[in-house]
């Protein structure tokens, strides 16, 4: 029998505010919950946690749904994992940079976009819900178009 899990992920900075809403319903959830906090100063009560890890992705693969921060690299890692993601921005470390990203990754389908803490209950459930599109790394082409461009300029 598989047991559900849900996974918190804040990256390497921290992001109490979400650790401490997710501890909170933690009881009310139906599933393990497993919480990577980061440099965080708040320890959850209700989930099992950690720091840091070499690799958070075989906590991705085991989980059933991922609630993480809005950096962009975290993001990627979990859809190409094709796990259900609901992303949070983290304000209070940047800009409304990872609002941009979010908001293109939402309105393609690949993921959820939780713009407020005190909407997190009901986006897990919407989340629980919804069947997201997979989402497939483009191919970089950077080395191809630089290679290009260097024989172009040699050339002339």
């Amino acid at each position: 029998m598989r047991i559900e899990m849900i996974f918190v992920a804040v990256g390497t900075t921290d992001f109490d505010d979400l650790v401490q809403t997710v501890d909170r319903f933690c009881p009310t959830l139906g599933e393990d919950v497993v919480m990577q906090i980061g440099h965080g100063h708040y320890e959850p009560q209700y989930a099992r946690f950690f720091r840091f890890a070499p690799s958070l992705k075989p906590y991705y693969k085991s989980s059933s749904l991922v609630v993480a921060h809005g950096g962009l690299g975290t993001t990627i890692e979990v859809l190409e994992q094709g796990k259900p993601l609901v992303s949070v921005s983290n304000h209070d470390r940047y800009d409304r940079h990872q609002d941009d990203l979010l908001e293109i990754l939402e309105a393609e389908g690949y993921l959820l976009w939780c713009r407020e803490l005190s909407q997190l209950p009901e986006a897990i459930e919407q989340a629980r819900r919804t069947t997201f599109k997979r989402y497939d790394r483009p191919e970089c082409r950077i080395a191809e178009v630089i290679k290009d461009y260097l024989a172009d300029y040699r050339g002339k």
